[in-house]
């Protein structure tokens, strides 16, 4: 089924809804077109145009959502590309092509040192890199960081997989 962004009315993006959500809350007037952009929802005698994005005509006010640590969004985050080594999903290492699996959550500051599971201090590393650092920071194993661990913006987590274009412009991708 297709999905369709939906937009406070500032344009800022909440969440993605079914097509079937998005037409109820056409039909209630609670939304708007924010795009030319459409799908199609084929009835029995008509042919419904609902919008890839829409808008709410009225703000809502959501408190700051943080976004909230899990292994699958920090695998998202960082692309499932190894914070040391720059080796992706698809890549050869060892004459072996990495899958998503093949990858695995690496602490900067081992929990053994009092490291946590949260956003800046967890990145994904590839197995290889991941036991060749084994029990210590990076410095320590004399490894380097291609890119700062960071909490993500909520938008990223928004959506995931194939995004549409007319998605992007408010998604910041």
């Amino acid at each position: 089924m297709e999905r369709v962004l939906l937009l406070n009315a500032s344009y800022e993006p909440l969440c993605v809804v079914t097509t079937r959500r998005a037409l109820t809350l056409l039909l209630k007037g609670r939304v708007e077109a924010a795009c030319r952009d459409s799908l199609e929802m084929h009835g029995v005698s008509h042919t419904l145009r609902i919008p890839t994005v829409v808008r709410l005509r009225r703000y809502i006010n959501v408190p700051q959502r943080g976004a909230r640590w899990s292994r699958h969004a920090v695998f998202q985050r960082d692309n499932h590309t190894c914070v040391y080594c720059g080796i992706r999903t698809g890549g050869k290492q060892r004459g072996k092509v990495l899958s998503r699996g093949d990858f695995t959550i690496d602490h900067v500051l081992p929990i053994s040192r009092g490291g946590k599971n949260t956003w800046t201090n967890t990145v994904c590393a590839c197995a290889t890199c991941n036991q060749r650092k084994g029990n210590r920071t990076p410095h320590e194993a004399n490894m380097k960081l291609s890119w700062e661990p960071k909490t993500p913006r909520v938008t990223y987590l928004v959506a995931s997989g194939e995004i549409p274009a007319s998605w992007k412009v408010y998604l910041e991708v």
